[in-house]
């Protein structure tokens, strides 16, 4: 489940809302021990991955690198170059 989880820091262009509400889609039931919530949580669930993803945006919009951006497709082919090897 988080293995799915991206780094989102450091890109060209930077993050969007929806890669961090989705990485936060995927870290909670990780941490909770569920991976969908009942009837009664779902309000809590949904709240929970509201104030991940500020968090998150807030982190990402204020770390500092001397790094060059990453550039999202060159990124994308390094990682099907390694699953291929991996998986053949």
């Amino acid at each position: 489940m988080c293995r799915n989880i991206k780094t989102l820091f450091n890109f060209e262009p930077p993050a969007s809302d929806d890669e961090i509400r989705a990485s936060a889609d995927q870290f909670l039931p990780k941490i909770s021990g569920s991976k969908k919530p009942s009837k009664r949580n779902q309000e809590v669930f949904d709240r929970a991955v509201d104030e991940i993803s500020d968090v998150v945006r807030e982190l990402l919009d204020t770390l500092v690198t001397d790094a060059a951006p990453k550039d999202r497709l060159v990124e994308a082919e390094k990682a099907k170059a390694r699953a291929a090897q991996r998986f053949g």
